[in-house]
């Protein structure tokens, strides 16, 4: 459900791309109450998870791999690896070093939570002037759940299925700690992009988790009932 507080009308939202109509359909739909100021913050929110979107199919056909931090690799033009993640050399740009993880893909390795801050990034730097980007983005450090605070990334109980949103896969019974889940970018009905496993179903999500399980294992990988997302009214600020 969208509620606009100007009293105008999605209606007057022209020229959307076919996945920008499906998410402000998925919006509509929902029973929950989304409210904005006014129909640029909508569409700033449409643009946004189309290229999270975008972005996550990028991701998945190009050529940066799976990896754990002991075994991972960024860049070291941009990049520091450090005990924390790896930490963006002063004399380089965030806006540039952000790029260069989807223009030369085949430098970097990484797990699926550093594959999600990335593809984070990458959609705000496409949605917002770069030289915000550097501003809000500098100094930078990556790794798992080490992002800028200014990225505005949360995390909740409850399942909307709105594009562009993230999910967990569970993994109880893992063999390996680096499969103790998956998170998931939603991208369409039935489709889900996860770092390491690539574009799936809902169902083949949960078979691959389950060929990562532990001997003798008897608990189903499972989705958890959680939605991260960006709060999209504090990054339209920087638009």
């Amino acid at each position: 459900m969208i509620t606009l507080k100007n009293g105008s009308s999605t209606a007057g939202l022209k020229g959307l791309s076919p996945a920008q109509a499906n998410i402000l359909n998925a919006i509509e739909q929902s029973k929950i109450k989304y409210e904005y100021n006014h129909l640029e913050e909508l569409a700033f929110e449409l643009n946004l998870r189309e290229r999270i979107i975008i972005n996550s199919r990028m991701l998945n056909s190009n050529a940066a791999t799976f990896a754990t931090f002991p075994n991972s690799s960024f860049n070291p033009y941009y990049w520091i690896k450090t005990m924390s993640g790896y930490r963006l050399r002063e004399s380089r740009r965030p806006s540039a070093a952000i790029r260069d993880v989807f223009e030369n893909s085949y430098l970097y390795s990484f797990e699926c939570v550093t594959a999600v801050v990335l593809i984070f990034y990458k959609s705000i730097l496409d949605t917002i002037r770069p030289e915000y980007f550097d501003r809000l983005y500098s100094p930078m450090l990556i790794w798992g759940h080490n992002f800028n605070d200014a990225m505005h990334m949360v995390t909740y109980e409850g399942i909307d299925n709105i594009p562009g949103d993230v999910y967990y896969f569970s993994n109880p019974d893992y063999e390996d700690p680096i499969w103790m889940g998956e998170n998931a970018v939603f991208l369409e009905k039935n489709q889900y992009f996860g770092h390491g496993i690539g574009i799936v179903t809902h169902n083949k999500m949960i078979e691959a988790l389950n060929t990562l399980r532990r001997m003798n294992a008897t608990r189903s990988a499972f989705q958890l009932n959680q939605t991260t997302r960006l709060q999209f009214p504090e990054l339209y600020k920087y638009s």
